[in-house]
């Protein structure tokens, strides 16, 4: 489970940067980082959010479900492994389309595979 072990980093990055302990930001991120990199997921790590460089701005969650979405997986599938309603991925789903101009699944994928968010 390196992926969430990776993402679990990335929170509590996020966490030490929220109280101004830079160090410990510097060092969970870094951390975070070179674990997705070994992954293939290395877009997740942008400093100023997912894919933000790109024009993008996905969230956190919002990766999380494109890579999902990425590696096949149904609305059901994607709720039980993160931990949250059918309504609430389809809701995410929808604002991923919107955010990175795509009408199907399919072409979600490929925004995945192309911008390194998932190994080709």
């Amino acid at each position: 489970m390196p992926y969430e072990a990776a993402r679990t980093r990335l929170v509590i990055a996020d966490a030490c940067a929220a109280v101004g302990d830079d160090e410990a930001h510097e060092m969970e991120s870094a951390a975070a980082r070179r674990t997705l990199e070994e992954l293939g997921a290395a877009a997740v790590t942008n400093r100023d959010g997912p894919l933000a460089g790109a024009g993008r701005h996905l969230t956190t969650r919002e990766v999380e479900v494109l890579v999902l979405i990425a590696s096949g997986k149904t609305n059901r599938a994607i709720a039980s492994e993160l931990f949250i309603s059918e309504k609430t991925v389809a809701s995410h789903v929808s604002h991923i389309f919107t955010k990175i101009d795509v009408t199907s699944r399919s072409a979600a994928t490929a925004f995945a595979y192309n911008n390194g968010l998932v190994g080709s």
